[in-house]
């Protein structure tokens, strides 16, 4: 059993940043950011490996958002910088479970255990 508590997310203007964190319990092979926008399929943002710390990003996102992990406190982060509007959606942590790669578990969208969403709006 994992449980997984997010924190951070809010409203910021286009170009701002901000960071979302998650505190994940329990043993892991991978955590990731996940996100769903109204009307949109959900889509793996960036994920990260717990056992060897490799990383993924969607294309979208490559280049302004970075994933990392304080393996200590058991936390993910996401630093989302340059923010636009459409990268308005709730963000949900996700923690896999079983053997998976960071770029599978981004691709596939998939994980075991949510965490509750945290509402990201980037607007004027």
């Amino acid at each position: 059993q994992v449980q997984l508590v997010e924190s951070g997310g809010g409203l910021v203007q286009p170009g701002g940043s901000l960071r979302l964190s998650c505190q994940a319990s329990g043993f892991t092979y991978g955590i990731g950011w996940f996100r769903q926008a109204p009307g949109k399929k959900r889509e793996g943002v960036s994920c990260i490996s717990t056992i060897d710390g490799s990383t993924h990003y969607d294309e979208k996102v490559k280049g302004r958002f970075t994933i990392s992990r304080d393996g200590a406190e058991n936390m993910v982060y996401l630093q989302m910088n340059s923010l636009k509007p459409e990268d308005t959606a709730v963000y949900y942590c996700a923690a896999d479970v079983t053997p998976t790669t960071a770029q599978h578990m981004c691709s596939m969208a998939r994980g075991d255990y949510w965490g509750q969403g945290a509402q990201v709006t980037v607007s004027s």
